[in-house]
């Protein structure tokens, strides 16, 4: 379904495209049209070559698709659906969840790595008590997902930070804690891993019960079919794929 007038009056001022001082050159493609164009692929996951003929040429979005990530628009616009669901109180930071996910990599592409399922990337999230997205990060999958953590931070979307972040059993680690503690004052909850000595009494633990929150936002992610498997060769373009997944989420709560 293609953006209604609502909504694209909420991404308008973000892609409102720049015009020359002296108002020559051919003017740009209508936005919202090239916008509804790169969704379609998005939720789709089909090849930028089978854009319906409905939408602008497919070289046209998948263009203009990669100017707004390499000129920063899509981090704008989830720094500004985050800053107003916060102002808003629809973003409550007083406890966030950290995961990831793997994106099998079908192409060769850079930032890739080898694991047990195939060669792929790793995409780590953050969402915050109610489940909605306010941090992403691609990298190889390769790595282990505590060394990842702070790069995640790292790219919020949101200043703020959350008071404790919960993971699972594999983000027990003594570094972890420390880092996090020391740089941003963050508490990590994590049940012990097996044959380690208990670090963490049953009350912050109980919190890992609504863990179940990340794990959904991963689901919202993947009906965005072009995050389930990454076709692009260049980081920056997966990444902005999985940046626009996290905007269809954010502008959700935002309508409501």
């Amino acid at each position: 379904m293609d953006l209604t007038d609502a909504q694209w009056a909420v991404l308008e001022p973000t892609f409102r495209p720049r015009r020359r001082p002296d108002g020559r050159g051919r003017p740009w493609t209508d936005p919202r049209a090239v916008m509804n164009g790169v969704l379609w692929v998005l939720r789709t996951g089909a090849p930028w070559h089978d854009l319906p003929s409905r939408y602008p040429p497919y070289q046209t979005c998948h263009r203009r698709f990669q100017l707004w990530q390499r000129s920063g628009r899509l981090d704008r616009l989830l720094q500004r659906l985050a800053e107003d669901l916060r102002d808003r109180g629809k973003i409550d930071l007083s406890e966030a969840f950290v995961d990831a996910t793997f994106a099998s990599a079908k192409k060769g592409a850079l930032k890739i790595g080898p694991t047990r399922r195939g060669k792929g990337s790793k995409v780590m999230a953050i969402c915050d008590r109610g489940g909605l997205p306010i941090a992403v990060h691609v990298a190889s999958a390769s790595p282990f997902e505590p060394h990842l953590v702070p790069a995640t931070l790292d790219a919020r979307f949101l200043p703020d930070l959350p008071w404790c972040l919960i993971g699972d059993r594999g983000y027990d680690s003594d570094g972890l804690d420390d880092l996090l503690m020391t740089q941003y004052g963050i508490e990590m909850i994590a049940a012990n891993r097996r044959g380690r000595a208990k670090t963490q009494d049953g009350r912050p633990l109980r919190r890992a019960k609504r863990r179940w929150k990340i794990e959904r936002l991963f689901a919202w992610l993947h009906n965005c079919r072009r995050v389930v498997t990454r076709w692009e060769r260049h980081v920056g373009n997966y990444l902005g794929m999985v940046q626009l997944a996290c905007a269809r989420i954010l502008l959700r709560a935002f309508m409501r």
